[in-house]
């Protein structure tokens, strides 16, 4: 395939960015969005010119660093997958392809296509985390009963990897499909529900200091989420939130 690709491109965060078009070609159908970025850079590097940056580790759909919004979606025009696993075999030969940074103004830009989430980390700081017991005397969890309903609706909550594409997809950028996901998962299982009521009040608290928006229920977040996250936690969250304050 020959693909014409539009990139933002921004030396850092206090630089004026803009988008800038670029001649791929010979991209092969099987290849990943990143190999064909790969691809990409090394063209750029061999005439002397600067790569395109952007994040990226586990290339498996696990880590959530490969954070692209393609043709005006986050992680691109496939679903359940993360930019990382997504294949070119999604776009035709003569495509032009708009590649940006995921834009939220807490997640400012670093340099191109890099943006700083670690909004998400003090977030997560806050209140994801349970306190354990590690004096010797540490309970066995096998001895604690859990029903299988409240295990796997935990397990769901607990697959979100941070990517921060319900953020970058939602019109209020709200991050509140991630917090929802982080309470969930501990509110469900007895070893979080000692600190209940503080972790989901500074969870909040710590989300809208981070100057994330508010949810208006469009769903946006839950049709774009690569882990297929449910609204249902959002809601979760807001009832955590209304106990903890009663």
């Amino acid at each position: 395939m020959n693909l014409t690709l539009k990139i933002w491109r921004q030396k850092d965060s206090n630089a004026k960015g803009q988008m800038v078009d670029y001649k791929v070609t010979d991209i092969s159908d099987h290849m990943s969005f990143l190999e064909m970025m790969d691809v990409l850079n090394e063209q750029l590097v061999n005439s002397g010119e600067e790569p395109v940056a952007f994040d990226h580790d586990c290339r498996e759909g696990i880590c959530g660093m490969c954070s692209m919004y393609i043709n005006g979606e986050a992680h691109g025009p496939d679903r359940g997958v993360t930019t990382c696993q997504l294949h070119m075999r999604m776009f035709k030969d003569g495509d032009t392809i708009t590649i940006e940074p995921f834009r939220a103004a807490a997640f400012p830009v670093i340099k191109d296509l890099v943006v700083d989430r670690m909004a998400f980390e003090r977030i997560q700081q806050a209140g994801g985390f349970i306190s354990v017991n590690t004096s010797g005397n540490t309970q066995d969890a096998n001895s604690l009963p859990i029903s299988k309903i409240a295990a796997d609706e935990a397990m769901d909550a607990a697959t979100c990897i941070g990517c921060g594409a319900c953020v970058a997809t939602c019109k209020n950028s709200s991050a509140m499909l991630f917090v929802g996901a982080k309470v969930s998962q501990y509110a469900l299982l007895p070893q979080g529900r000692v600190e209940a009521t503080e972790r989901v009040q500074n969870m909040v608290a710590q989300m809208d200091l981070e100057g994330f928006g508010n949810c208006t229920n469009t769903g946006a977040c839950e049709v774009e989420c690569p882990k297929g996250i449910s609204l249902d936690n959002i809601a979760r969250m807001n009832r955590e939130l209304m106990k903890a304050s009663i």
